[in-house]
């Protein structure tokens, strides 16, 4: 697999490339890290490239510097929402990753279900919160355990796995302090695997452990508790049928480049499609530099791979 991943594109042909990272989003902590981690794997590569902290005076910084790409490494709103890719498209600069269209649709994890559920791919079942009546009919309607999610964040910022009508309502409350549209969604029991995709090829699936209550952000970017299995531990069968599940995911919401999808399996073995991070991790820590790994392409190749993917035409969309 890895041979047909690696970039074949000479350092100087991307030209001078903007690292986008850090922004304004509940996200920013990781997205230093992210940002920091692609830079300095560009320039070892011999890439020009330079890094931007986006802030108020990024159209500044935009126009005063010489641009030929960009690298998005901003996680969640303001960089992994569409409006990034936007005034990227509108400025005429090429960029990494999913197009302004996928990156809005898969930012909105209602939105992304919806998408699913209309295709017939399995995605628990959800309401939307917007008052503690709907979180009465919700418990009501779904049952308990519950997990609740604000739509537009990530890093898993914002979550909480409730069971009982009241911690519903206090989960509720804490989730509307970072989006006004919150989910609550069936909990699914069973292992959580995570699978990454790169250039349209879908790289080998990690199984996810923690003894957190489920892959929260301590997990992700904190602890050394949480437990990773590549190869991860599927029949062949069964994990050729979660990178096809993978695979059509992606597809139905545009995705370009390279994204990350998280799958819960149930008792019965049945895959359930939770959301897809256009804009996945770049730490130490991080899922898709794993990935990588076991389809041989070590960091620096990753990072070369997603660039040079830039390079083909993009519609806007």
């Amino acid at each position: 697999m890895s041979s047909s991943l690696k970039s074949t594109v000479a350092p100087s042909a991307f030209g001078r490339v903007a690292v986008l990272y850090g922004g304004k989003s509940a996200e920013r902590p990781v997205s230093l890290k992210s940002g920091q981690a692609v830079l300095e794997a560009l320039q070892s590569a011999g890439v020009d490239a330079f890094g931007i902290d986006v802030g108020d005076d990024l159209l500044h910084k935009l126009a005063a510097e010489k641009i030929d790409r960009a690298f998005i490494v901003l996680h969640g709103r303001g960089g992994e929402d569409g409006s990034m890719q936007g005034l990227l498209e509108f400025l005429g600069i090429p960029y990494t990753g999913s197009a302004v269209l996928a990156s809005a649709l898969a930012m909105c994890k209602l939105r992304t279900k919806q998408v699913w559920h209309s295709l017939g791919l399995s995605t628990p079942r959800h309401a939307v919160l917007a008052s503690e009546a709907d979180c009465m009919a919700a418990a009501q309607a779904l049952g308990f355990p519950l997990i609740v999610k604000p739509s537009h964040e990530g890093s898993s910022i914002g979550m909480a796995k409730v069971n009982s009508t009241d911690e519903l309502v206090t989960a509720w409350k804490n989730a509307s302090q970072y989006d006004a549209e919150v989910l609550v969604e069936q909990w699914i029991n069973g292992p959580e695997f995570t699978v990454a995709v790169l250039r349209g090829q879908v790289l080998p699936p990690i199984r996810l452990g923690t003894p957190h209550t489920f892959y929260d952000y301590d997990a992700k970017y904190l602890a050394n508790d949480t437990q990773y299995q590549i190869p991860c531990g599927l029949d062949p069968q069964k994990e050729a049928e979660l990178k096809q599940l993978t695979a059509r995911a992606c597809e139905s919401v545009g995705i370009q480049g390279w994204a990350r999808v998280d799958v819960m399996q149930d008792a019965a073995g049945r895959f359930w499609l939770l959301e897809v991070n256009t804009v996945p991790g770049m730490t130490d820590h991080s899922l898709v530099p794993m990935a990588a790994r076991a389809a041989g392409l070590d960091f620096q190749q990753l990072v070369l791979s997603i660039l040079a993917d830039s390079l083909e035409r993009r519609v806007m969309g």
